[in-house]
């Protein structure tokens, strides 16, 4: 079971990193802004969804 919740911790921490790369390269490459702020919502929906993840985990194994 801590391998599964491993795994899911791990996928959100990647889906997050790479929401944040494609914005930062987006805002680098001067690509169109509206492109930015919402790969910027996403990246923030995500971080609170990994951190709810990342509590539920906590609050199962103790």
């Amino acid at each position: 079971m801590h391998f599964a919740s491993n795994l899911i911790v791990a996928i959100g921490i990647g889906a997050v990193t790479i929401v944040l790369l494609l914005g930062l390269i987006n805002m680098l490459r001067g690509g169109s802004p509206n492109r930015s702020q919402k790969l910027m919502r996403w990246r923030i929906g995500l971080q609170f969804a990994v951190i709810v993840i990342i509590m539920g985990v906590l609050w199962f194994r103790s």
